[in-house]
């Protein structure tokens, strides 16, 4: 999560393979956030919002005490990140998540460890923006320490601080940015109303298709988000590798998966999707979403002093194997 800055205009002519702009993969991530923030906000002003954004809001960038006006407005927000939209509506096909979800699994991109991919997403993204106010390995920090403060496990803290790794896919396997960031919503079954700009599907042919527009699709109602095709990006990759390379918890990986599922948790789509364990991990990612959205504008935290006590966290769910200091993670 990144703190406001002015939108860089990502140089369209370019070859992608050649340069992936990181600072323009993050002005569309943030761009993208600030549309998220704002409906929240709107939700709390308007009674439907759940405890943990109501308490978050208060001590959130909204509150008299902070400088308002570094955060952009809903209606500025959604002009910005309408076109981005409408590439990732027609893209996300059926097709193209069975691809993705093969070359996930038949090769390795990289070997680290978790700080090391922190580290490596700090150089990849910042490397574009020598003047970037917060490394981000800060931004992620911040999550992490918003956490923290409130009292809450260390597993949950430990999900504050990984959450983002995933975006080192922009880096490796990506077409773009379209298949990195943005809301995620399932494959497979009809577009549904609750997801951002329903009406730039038009493009997908998995619209026009006889069984993906079906309401249910390839899926049957009470099926499990577990058996779901979310359109992949950051989120799912990292999902995938936390559910086979750590002991986060259920809920912890609920968190992963799903905190960019807006349609689902926030706007209160694909329900019939759920089974008795989805409850659970639905009032999970409501739990852990506002720190991802408002804690982009808290302190500085200090990455040398935190690093021993994130370090303990990371070799409790990522536990090294024999010879090792620390978990090698296969990216």
């Amino acid at each position: 999560m990144a703190p406001a800055m002015d939108i860089e205009t990502p140089n369209v002519a370019e070859n992608f393979n050649d340069h992936r702009d990181g600072l323009a993969l993050e002005a569309t991530s943030d761009a993208i956030d600030d549309v998220n923030v704002m409906k929240a906000a709107l939700r709390v002003k308007n009674g439907t919002a759940t405890q943990e954004e109501v308490d978050i809001y208060e001590k959130s960038q909204f509150d008299a005490e902070k400088d308002k006006t570094q955060f952009r407005q809903y209606e500025d927000a959604c002009d910005r990140v309408k076109n981005f939209y409408r590439e990732q509506h027609e893209k996300q096909t059926v097709a193209y998540n069975l691809k993705a979800r093969n070359d996930f699994k038949t090769k390795t991109r990289a070997e680290m460890t978790i700080w090391q991919a922190m580290e490596k997403l700090n150089t990849l993204i910042d490397e574009s923006d020598p003047d970037t106010s917060l490394s981000q390995i800060e931004h992620l920090l911040q999550a992490a320490e918003a956490i923290r403060r409130d009292g809450k496990p260390e597993w949950f803290q430990l999900t504050g601080l990984v959450h983002d790794l995933g975006k080192l896919l922009f880096f490796y396997d990506s077409r773009g940015q379209w298949d990195v960031v943005g809301d995620t919503f399932p494959v497979g079954c009809r577009f549904d109303e609750s997801i951002i700009y329903p009406g730039t599907f038009e493009g997908n042919p998995d619209s026009k298709d006889p069984i993906y527009s079906n309401k249910h699709g390839i899926y049957t109602p009470g099926c499990g988000m577990d058996s779901i095709m979310l359109s992949w990006g950051h989120d799912e990759y990292l999902y995938h590798i936390c559910k086979e390379q750590s002991t986060l918890p259920d809920e912890a990986l609920a968190m992963i998966r799903y905190h960019s599922f807006y349609p689902w948790h926030s706007a209160g789509g694909y329900r019939w999707m759920m089974n008795e364990k989805d409850e659970k991990m639905l009032a999970a990612v409501k739990a852990f979403n506002p720190y991802d959205l408002y804690s982009k504008s808290d302190e500085m935290p200090d990455p040398v002093k935190l690093k021993e006590y994130y370090m303990g966290l990371i070799n409790t769910y990522f536990p090294p194997r024999e010879g090792e200091t620390e978990r090698v993670i296969r990216w």
